[in-house]
């Protein structure tokens, strides 16, 4: 099963750091949601981008979860010369995470 079908995300970037917000759908699915999106699993799903790990903030009233990533100083949207630097397309990529494999996992499929 993959976030998507639990939850929609809403981004935003500023400069270095990328919010990146995970809001459940169903109050009853915030629990799982909660479980499996650690800072840990996070970090390593954009450890391509980031240079420490990310911070997380609950949101439990909201039955939602902000990470904040911080990119390196000069892979800001502004100095980054990489196309479609912006935090827009990391909402669809967390959504991409499959809740069904193991934190850490580097397999295919």
């Amino acid at each position: 099963m993959l976030l998507r079908d639990l939850a929609h995300s809403r981004t935003g970037d500023k400069g270095n750091l990328i919010t990146v917000s995970v809001i459940a759908f169903n109050p009853e699915n915030f629990q799982r949601i909660l479980e499996v999106l650690t800072v840990e699993r996070v970090t390593d799903e954009f450890r391509e981008i980031v240079d420490r790990p990310v911070d997380r903030y609950v949101l439990g009233s909201l039955n939602a979860l902000t990470f904040v990533l911080h990119r390196p100083n000069n892979q800001g949207v502004t100095r980054s010369l990489a196309l479609d630097a912006h935090g827009k397309c990391l909402g669809s990529a967390i959504l991409s995470i499959d809740l069904s494999k193991p934190n850490g996992y580097q397999g295919v499929g």
